[in-house]
Parts: structure tokens; sequence; C-alpha cells
């Protein structure tokens, strides 16, 4: 493997230490030395990055994702990776393809994560050769990978193989003690193999896809405290991770989740769970998610961190092929018809629903993540130009209709190809600044990997660095730069486990450029692209050029913001174990 220097960058390790200019020597694949600026200006057969006036720090790294499919699809992940992220978590919410059969791995993962059945069901009935935790390792360590990738295994994904589907998702049914040993047993294999514990999810409008269940909650939803604590309390023995998601429609769960990561007299269960984010609807979830993650972390001695996006969360739809409709009744009915337009569209025409959406749609104190308001909903495309740049009550004004009726006939009359827009959260940037200064929260939420035309935060690292960067300019600071660099990068190796975060000799050389002048107004686009591996379908990206390089494992896959060809072709990434505590 080759030589490279990285010279004369502004060098931030990932630990919090104030930076300092130094030059870094590459080779073999590991950071051999850091030195002062020109040790190695002498060194021939090295390849060189002038790195003057850029940032040069350990790669970002993303604990939230489900590219589960994409690893197998297009194993480069170049979208994250183009952005400085060098590690990836997979596995979330519940949802693996670990230990389950190809059909029931798409039913799990295709409708919740909004990524289309046709392309992931075949795709996995040729890779998935595995049934075990051994054998998904085995895979991935063989695997073209682009950025290191670790894992959990999902609640989910365990319960179906131990349950057979139709079981998981009967709310009347309980395991077995044969079925809840098996799941145990297929934990324990997993936490042997490395992977950073279990993810769950007890938010019921995350919903199963194809013929056999559809319609019906993760399996994981299903379970009940009992089968919960005994996969739990194998997580706590071994210092493993719970990451899961509470029952947004209730919200009342959350206490049992802190409840179960406490540490009164026993070792406090590692939980991480999404998110904290200040919600437009409710306002008041952010003080409540601060007050939960303290009393946690102090008085229950427990070890609880939610999860965090650092910007603005925009979600974008294509009529109302969105989950967020899950979250109510008459949303879900809709959703529940997707398969069937005519019946959809004379259950939206009917004036009985149309009453009932309107009803729930004007809830003022039921907990919701959208905040369903009209007003705040921007048209971005649509057959009739007219309607483009205006909000669905600017069009109920023009037609002289109720804001309600008017959305319900665009859906009706354009489905799909009327494209829109909102802000959920964060949009108070001194929410967003108290935020990233949360000692209860991780600075890592993408959903990369799914939701594909509905967001993009594939970014969202080098867009927290621009915040605390321009703050610091306009003379109202956030934190230091080396305190946000490790909040993206060390503090996320640490509380995982895993070896990544951290620049420092003799450990792999996962490294990027970044040019601070570069953090401009360029990483807020985003736009539609073409997605490798899907011909004729577009996802979401993110725009702006700031990371100028990246090295993952020594391997230079990004130069001067370009992807190089070898991406995914040659493996740069590895599989991360989970460190042992």
């Amino acid at each position: 493997m080759s030589r490279v220097v990285i010279q004369r960058g502004v060098f931030f390790d990932g630990t919090g230490a104030p930076p300092r200019e130094a030059d870094l020597l590459v080779e073999e694949g590991q950071v051999a030395r850091i030195s002062p600026p020109g040790a190695f200006d002498a060194l021939e057969d090295a390849a060189r990055i002038d790195a003057r006036g850029a940032w040069v720090m350990p790669g970002f790294v993303d604990t939230h994702t489900h590219y589960d499919a994409e690893l197998a699809l297009a194993p480069a992940l170049t979208e994250s990776v183009r952005h400085g992220v060098t590690s990836v978590v997979v596995g979330s919410c519940s949802v693996s393809f670990v230990v389950s059969s190809a059909e029931d791995c798409s039913d799990m993962f295709t409708r919740v994560e909004a990524v289309p059945r046709d392309i992931v069901l075949p795709l996995l009935r040729e890779v998935k050769t595995w049934s075990d935790a051994r054998g998904w390792r085995a895979w991935i360590d063989r695997h073209p990978l682009g950025p290191n990738v670790a894992s959990f295994v999902g609640h989910s994904d365990l319960r179906v193989r131990a349950m057979g589907l139709s079981r998981a998702v009967d709310e009347n049914v309980r395991p077995s003690r044969q079925e809840q040993a098996q799941m145990e047993r297929m934990l324990d294999e997993a936490l042997d193999q490395g992977f950073l514990g279990m993810s769950g999810m007890t938010n019921p409008w995350d919903r199963l896809d194809g013929d056999r269940a559809w319609s019906k909650s993760l399996p994981s939803y299903y379970a009940r405290r009992r089968e919960r604590r005994g996969l739990e309390e194998r997580l706590r023995a071994r210092g493993a991770i719970h990451q899961t998601a509470p029952n947004l429609v209730t919200r009342l769960n959350i206490l049992g989740i802190a409840l179960a990561s406490a540490g009164w007299l026993r070792k406090p269960l590692r939980t991480t769970t999404i998110a904290m984010m200040d919600l437009k609807a409710d306002r008041y979830i952010y003080n409540l998610t601060s007050a939960l993650a303290w009393m946690t972390n102090t008085l229950l001695r427990g070890d609880l961190r939610w999860q965090s996006p650092p910007v603005p969360f925009d979600v974008y739809y294509d009529g109302m092929d969105s989950v967020l409709f899950e979250e109510f009744p008459t949303g879900q009915t809709v959703r529940d018809l997707a398969r069937d337009r005519s019946k959809r569209d004379a259950t939206m025409a009917s004036p009985g629903y149309r009453a009932a959406f309107r009803k729930e749609l004007r809830k003022r104190f039921a907990p919701k993540v959208w905040h369903r308001d009209l007003a705040d909903a921007e048209i971005l495309e649509a057959p009739d130009p007219s309607l483009v740049g205006k909000s669905f009550v600017d069009v109920a004004r023009a037609r002289g209709r109720d804001p309600v009726d008017t959305f319900l006939d665009l859906m009706i009359e354009h489905d799909r190809a009327i494209r829109w827009h909102t802000c959920l959260a964060n949009d108070r940037p001194r929410r967003r600044a108290d935020l990233m200064r949360h000692g209860g929260t991780l600075m890592s939420f993408s959903d990369a990997g799914a939701h594909l035309r509905n967001m993009a935060f594939y970014n969202f690292a080098v867009r927290m660095l621009k915040q605390v960067r321009d703050a610091e300019r306009a003379g109202q600071p956030i934190m230091p730069i080396e305190r946000a660099v490790y909040r993206l990068t060390g503090e996320l190796g640490a509380w995982f486990g895993l070896d990544a975060g951290v620049i420092a000799e003799g450990k792999r050389a996962d490294v990027i450029v970044v040019d601070p002048e570069r953090l401009d107004a360029s990483l807020d686009r985003v736009r539609l692209a073409p997605f490798p591996g899907m011909p004729g379908f577009e996802r979401m990206v993110n725009d702006g050029q700031a990371v100028r390089h990246v090295l993952i494992g020594g391997v230079h896959v990004v130069r001067d913001a370009t992807p190089q060809p070898e991406l995914g072709q040659r493996r740069a990434g590895r599989f991360l174990p989970a460190i042992p505590r």
C-alpha cells in the first residue's frame, strides 16, 4: 500500500484537544507518524495532499443509518463518504438482514424505510446466503466496503426467525419458552460476532410491506415487557447497547426505556433512542427529553443518550408517500390503500373520511411529529405549474375552498406527481445550538439509506461544523471547533465502543480533509439524483464540496471532492466489532 503525506493542515485528533499545525504520514493503511510541518518533505515515494488552510480530522461516524440494503446494492455508500463519513452503523430500529429469510427481511424493511420493494426483495434473494450472525459477518468481511461498518442485530429480525412472521405480528401471541430462548441465543451469537447490541422498536406506525402481513406494525412492537427484559439483561450483562425508539403515539413508554437503562444496584444498560429534536408540533418535547436524559443519567445512574440531528429536519413528500402519514388513523388508511388507487381516491373523496381527516389534522393536543399545518407546506413540483411555490392554504384561498378539502383534492388529482416540503423540527438556531451542546445527546442521526425521496442528511456533520464556525465568526460561539469535531467523531466512537473517530499513531487511517472556506450555503441545498443500482429511480442527495479528501484505511477514496472509481470496487472499509466493556 502506498504512502500518503498530508501536509501542513490544521490538525484535529478527535479527542477535543486544541488543533495544531501538523503533517501526517500514512503507511500500510495506518497513521504511521504525526509530526511538525515539514518533517516529511524529503520523503520519497509518497503521494502528497497539500492541506494548507484546511482542517485535517478523523472521518465522521454516522451511528444511525438504514444502509442494510444499499450495502448489498452499492457498497461504496458514496453519498455519505463524499461528505466525510468513514464509519456507519446499520441494523437500526429493530430491522437487520441477519437471521431472517430474504422475504421476511424485505417485508420488515421496505415500507417503513421507503425503499422500493421490487429492488430490495430480488436483491436479497440473490445475495442472502446466510441465516445467522456468523454468516452475515463472513459476508461483510469479504464485501468491497466503502466505509467501515458496525451493526446492531434487530429485535424484529430475531422475533420473526424464532416465531415466524404471522405469530410475530399477532398481538395475542407471546413467544414460547423455546422461542424466547432461541431469540436470546441468537442475540448472544451476534454479540459473539462483534455486533454492537440489539435494536428495537416500540412505535406502532412503522409498518410491514408485502402480501402476508401488510400494514402490521414491525414485530418488535408486539413484544411485551417479559420478552424485552430477557433480551435486555443479555445486553446489560455484556455491556452491549440497546437502540430503540419510543411509542410516538402515546410517548409514555419512554419512562420504561429510561428505567431499563437505570443503574441502581446493577450495571446500567447502555441505551440510545431517537430523537431529541425541537419539534414544531410540540415545542415542549425538547425540554421533556432533556429532563429525561438528566434524570436517567444522574438520579437513576443510567446510561441513556438521545440521538439528535444537528440540522433543520426538512422533509419532502411525493403526494402522501411518507411514513409520517402513518401517525394518525386517516393517514394510515390512505397508506394502507396505496396499492389500489381507485379505492384510495374514492375513500379520500368521501365526506365521512374528509371530516375525520380534518378532525385529526386539527387536533391541538394530540402527540404528533408532523405539525399538520398546511400553511407551512410549500409545493415544489406539480403538473399544474401555477401551484409551484404556494402552500396548500394559498391554493385553497385561490380556489375558495377549505384547505383540507384542497389538500385531498390535490392528492386525488396528482397523486405522487405533486411534490412538497416542510420543516418538522430544529428550525430555531438557538435551540439547535442547545442540542449541539447537550450532554445527553449523540450528534448523529441521518437515517441514510432510508426515506430516499423524503430527506437527505448525509452531510449533517459538515453542516454542524458550518454552524459552529459561523457562530464563532458572529461573536456568538456555540462551542470551540475542536469540541464540535469531537462530538462528531471521538465521542461517538467511544460511546459506541468502536475503533473509530480518533487519529493517533498506529491507528487505522480514516482521515478527512475539510476546506473551511467551502462550509457555505451550498451545504443546505438538496436535489434529486440517480441512485446507483436502481435504474430510473432518483433519490435525494446533499450539495456541497467542503470535504476535499477522504482516506479510509489509508485508501484515498475521495480526491479533490471527487469520489474515485475504486470506491465500492476495492475494499477500503472493514467491519468494526464492538470493543468489549
